[in-house]
C-alpha cells in the first residue's frame, strides 16, 4: 500500500506561482512512476507531468511553466509558474507500483 498526501494548493492571481507537494509513505520502494494529474470542472482528468528513473515528461499545455521533481525523501513536487485561469483545477498526485494510487487532491484556483 502507498499513501499520498498533497499540499500547497490555493488561490493565486494570474501570472503567479504555486508549488504543490505530495508526500508518499508506505511501500514507497515499490513505486515505479509518480506524476501529477488535474481535473477541471466538467472536464476529464488529464496528465500534467510524470517522473521516473528514466526521466520526466510534461504536458504541452504547461511546458515551460511547470516543473516536476522528486526528492530523496519521496516527496513529489510540482512548481507552477505563470499560472493562468485555464490552470484552475483539482490537482492529484499519482504513484504507480503494482497498481495506481491517488492522493485526495488539492484545489488550485487562478483568478484573472
Amino acid at each position: 500500500q502507498v499513501q499520498l498526501v498533497e499540499s500547497g494548493g490555493g488561490l493565486v492571481q494570474a501570472g503567479g506561482s504555486l508549488r504543490l507537494s505530495c508526500a508518499a509513505s508506505g511501500s514507497i520502494y515499490s513505486i515505479n512512476v509518480m506524476g501529477w494529474y488535474r481535473q477541471a470542472p466538467g472536464k476529464q482528468r488529464e496528465l500534467v507531468a510524470v517522473i521516473n528513473s528514466g526521466g520526466r515528461s510534461i504536458a504541452d499545455s504547461v511546458k515551460g511553466r511547470f516543473t516536476i521533481s522528486r526528492d530523496n525523501a519521496n516527496t513529489l513536487y510540482l512548481q507552477m509558474n505563470s499560472l493562468n485561469t485555464e490552470d484552475t483545477a483539482v490537482y492529484y498526485c499519482n504513484a504507480v507500483s503494482r497498481r495506481p494510487y491517488w492522493g485526495q487532491g488539492t484545489q488550485v484556483t487562478v483568478s484573472s
